[in-house]
């Protein structure tokens, strides 16, 4: 069910995008607008490890450094049927996770030092088996497919605004102002709906991962508890990619429309409504 929504919002993005490209530049902007949003996504997409790490400050670590988070890691990932991934630390105090890279085999898996902190191992394996289960599902490739197309769409604007759009005599002022105003909100609103779909299925996968989707439940219950209290000094274009919402404590909450998490009550029952493996 989770992979058929991000099917449908997906199929829904790339339709908005050709439908508002055509509308407000032709066919010439409809490419122009797509090659400008591929080429700065593929970049971001290539250079994700990397790039995200700096965000986030975080360093990786060797087995040496960190024995019980690098083994816990190789435990899980077995079970994951994945290469082993580079394991990374970043020094927040909010206890947090996230996954990144091109592919399962430039895949990061990081955590704070918070997280070390707080949790519990039981529940930091849950954490770490949802982190798995993103690069298992490759939504790093799903995220920045979704990102190329908002991008490529908020780009329309300023190609009519530059270009004045295609020639068609029979099309109204308004529908150009609509389009304008409306296509990169709708597109956004699609994209943040595919991050939320993505963790839902990484929290199922990890769940199935780990075999006891109740230490994710429980994790997640408390690093939602914590994220309000202790915040954490991360940009925004890479908080979509935290175990939970990242600025929570500095006010990141906002309607459902436009939340890149989807409700930590909703992810909590349906974790808590799968059955644990015999």
């Amino acid at each position: 069910m989770n992979n058929a929504k991000t099917f449908l919002l997906m199929a829904g993005l790339m339709a908005l995008f050709l439908a508002a490209g055509q509308a407000l530049g032709g066919s010439q902007g409809l490419v122009t607008a797509l090659v400008l949003g591929s080429v700065m996504n593929f970049g971001m997409y290539f250079f994700s490890d990397s790039l995200v790490l700096r965000m986030y400050g975080a360093r990786r670590v060797t087995e040496a450094e960190a024995p019980e988070l690098y083994h816990m890691v190789d435990r899980l990932r077995q079970r994951a049927g994945l290469p082993m991934p580079a394991v990374a630390v970043a020094p927040h105090e909010q206890p947090n996770a996230f996954a990144t890279g091109r592919s399962p085999d430039h895949a990061v898996v990081a955590v704070t030092t918070g997280i070390l902190k707080y949790l519990p191992p039981d529940e930091l394996e849950g954490v770490l088996a949802h982190e798995l289960a993103h690069v298992r599902n490759r939504d790093m490739l799903i995220s920045t497919i979704a990102a190329g197309l908002a991008g490529a769409i908020g780009y329309l604007p300023y190609l009519v605004l530059f270009s004045g759009g295609h020639d068609d005599r029979n099309r109204h002022p308004v529908v150009d102002l609509v389009l304008l105003l409306l296509a990169p909100l709708a597109a956004m609103i699609i994209q943040l709906g595919v991050s939320r779909q993505r963790e839902y299925e990484a929290d199922r996968t990890g769940a199935e991962i780990l075999g006891r989707p109740m230490q994710l439940a429980n994790a997640l219950r408390r690093l939602d508890g914590l994220a309000h209290r202790i915040p954490m000094q991360v940009p925004p274009a890479v908080a979509p990619l935290a175990q939970v919402n990242p600025l929570a404590a500095m006010g990141g909450g906002a309607a459902s429309l436009f939340s890149t998490h989807p409700p930590i009550e909703e992810r909590i029952a349906r974790l808590e409504a799968m059955p644990a493996a015999r």
